[in-house]
């Protein structure tokens, strides 16, 4: 199941780089600490402390108006609805403008993921059918985020950005199919009032975002009692997170806005003021959707205290000789270790071979079979959502005790297995990077540049005249161009994101056509003054105002040369694994990081010395 985890990639703007090491590793390693501490001290002398503490209740009351419930209650049904909101946030991100926008991108590891679920139910509910606890095989249908990536930090195999990037999109198919698992199969029966005010509560959730002020108070005030309702509806409480998370709001950050905050900036700059601080300071909040400022912001503390918390309160095994001796021969933990180890690697794997040979979808460049392999080995490392419906599934604490055992060695052999299939993978085909080098050499008879054709510095830009990024992209160009003057040259390359920018594609045929005229500069630079005019009628009228043949541009608007020049360079881009723009490569290497003038200018003095 996911938790906060960086390194996001937008459709469109600035990308956050993706670090797989420290953050992942840390939260990985404090989870895997809270783990064992609540197993030493559930079996340490002072066991009945354990279980003293977790049952103690805790009680909060205004007035006459009390709420009860133990402390184990506590984390399980309200801190966890914290880690469900955040996964909620990255559900619907990845859906709106992330990685599952690309619907043929997206359907390998979506369906790999939907088998990751079906096969290890099918399995434990084969082997635990006999003890007649067969309806806990939700214990073993999810895999838990916060560990997957984790182990695969730890283990650190070559070049691991692709295989990370199908995990977490097959991550966010698992987590629906977990969340779903709990809301039908695992809620105490329905209860229509309080149903009913849920709804109301709900649609009262989706109209905030069309507040003047105070959305946050409101989201807040509206969750807490939609938590209520849900618990009094006979539906798990913490299902309100993921809820309330759905109806936040998602967008890549505006280009208005933006430009909005670029010009406080330049007047808090030229006259500081606290009024100007302000406001500075409320644009760029206002520059990014609500979703991507709290998942910011709750992310880390998902992390690094609600999960080690709820591993604290849920991980306390009794592991005596006599619970690990029933261990050995329980069909329920057994269960737990087949569907887990087995079923998520049989699943996720064999579906993605599946899908591949009948041609359905196929992998992103840098990954092979040997790499999905390992990651579904990793992934039958259960953990979060399986130690939390143990005990909704299970009622006898000697039963849940031995599932309990089952996740826990999982979880191991899980991890073993994927450190082999990765390390004897990478030794047998050793991989190579994808995208970090230009695939196709600058070309002066072919592509579009500024600067001389023989300038020691080179620049190639792959972008979308629909980006707005991207059109702010050329003002860091021509700073670039201003410092280091004709000992640089700037090349364009198409990379329209049709997805999420309809006019885009067209907008870069009529760049070439302009460009058949000799104005392809001219056309650019009016697409990128004018982004929110880009439809044939307004492309038709740029090329007239630029003194263009207008017959002629409309016969090469959608000419097969044109669209085959445009489709060469989103080829060329499709082969390096770009989804980005402006994705930038600085003497033939892809940059990463910051596009700013400054940024640039010291990249491209890294790339080259140049003779004295």
């Amino acid at each position: 199941m996911t938790s906060a985890t960086p390194g996001t990639t937008t459709a469109t703007g600035q990308r956050g780089v993706p670090r797989l090491g420290t953050g992942d590793r840390s939260a990985a390693a404090l989870l895997l600490v809270a783990t064992l501490v609540a197993i030493v001290w559930a079996n340490s002398p002072w066991a009945e402390t354990y279980e003293g503490f977790w049952s103690m209740p805790l009680e909060i009351g205004i007035g006459d108006v009390h709420v009860s419930a133990t402390m184990h209650q506590f984390v399980n049904d309200a801190i966890m609805t914290l880690f469900f909101f955040v996964v909620g946030l990255e559900v619907k991100r990845e859906f709106t403008i992330g990685e599952l926008t690309d619907r043929s991108r997206a359907i390998v590891p979506v369906l790999a993921a939907v088998a990751g679920l079906g096969v290890p139910a099918l399995v434990f509910i084969a082997i635990a059918l006999p003890t007649g606890n067969a309806h806990a095989w939700g214990v073993v249908i999810s895999t838990d985020t916060a560990f997957l990536v984790g182990a695969l930090a730890i283990i650190g195999p070559k070049f691991p950005w692709r295989v990370r990037t199908f995990l977490l999109t097959l991550a966010v198919v698992d987590d629906i199919g977990a969340l779903l698992a709990i809301a039908v199969f695992y809620s105490s029966g329905f209860h229509p009032v309080p149903i009913a005010a849920a709804v109301v509560l709900m649609v009262a959730l989706a109209l905030v975002r069309f507040l003047r002020a105070g959305r946050g108070i409101s989201y807040a005030v509206l969750g807490a009692l939609l938590w209520v309702a849900l618990a009094e509806a006979g539906i798990h409480p913490t299902l309100a997170g993921v809820a309330v998370a759905l109806l936040i709001p998602v967008f890549p950050p505006r280009r208005s806005q933006v430009e909005r905050t670029a010009e406080l900036t330049q007047a808090f700059r030229e006259s500081p003021s606290t009024s100007y601080a302000a406001a500075v300071t409320r644009s760029l909040r206002e520059s990014l959707s609500i979703n991507d400022r709290l998942q910011s912001a709750w992310g880390p503390y998902v992390s690094f205290l609600v999960l080690p918390l709820f591993a604290l309160a849920n991980a306390g095994v009794h592991l005596d000789g006599a619970t690990l001796s029933a261990a050995l021969t329980s069909p329920i933990t057994w269960g737990v270790v087949a569907g887990l180890v087995l079923g998520k690697f049989v699943g996720i794997t064999g579906a993605t071979a599946l899908v591949r040979a009948v041609g359905l979808g196929r992998l992103a460049p840098g990954l092979g079979m040997p790499r999905i392999a390992g990651g579904a080995a990793l992934s039958g490392i259960g953990f979060t959502i399986s130690l939390f419906i143990i005990p909704i599934a299970l009622d006898d604490p000697e039963t849940q005790d031995l599932a309990r055992v089952g996740v826990l060695a999982a979880s191991v052999i899980a991890f073993a297995l994927g450190w082999v299939i990765f390390t004897v993978a990478d030794r047998m085909s050793p991989p190579v990077a994808v995208g970090s080098t230009l695939a196709r050499p600058f070309d002066p008879d072919r592509d579009h540049f500024r600067g001389r054709a023989d300038a020691p510095y080179e620049i190639v830009e792959y972008g979308d005249f629909e980006c707005p990024f991207c059109s702010r992209a050329t003002g860091s160009i021509d700073a670039v161009i201003a410092h280091f003057g004709d000992e640089v040259r700037w090349v364009w390359r198409h990379l329209p994101l049709e997805a999420v920018h309809p006019h885009a594609k067209e907008a870069s045929q009529a760049a070439e056509a302009a460009a058949l005229q000799g104005a392809f500069l001219e056309m650019a630079r009016t697409m990128f003054a004018n982004q929110d005019a880009l439809t044939t009628g307004d492309l038709c009228r740029y090329a007239d105002e630029l003194g263009l043949d207008p017959d002629r541009f409309v016969e090469d608007l959608r000419s097969s040369r044109v669209i085959r020049r445009v489709e060469d360079d989103q080829l060329d881009a499709e082969m390096m694994d770009l989804h980005s723009t402006p994705t930038f490569f600085i003497g033939g290497k892809r940059l990463k990081g910051p596009y700013d003038s400054a940024s640039l200018i010291a990249a491209l003095e890294r790339s080259v010395v140049v003779p004295g």
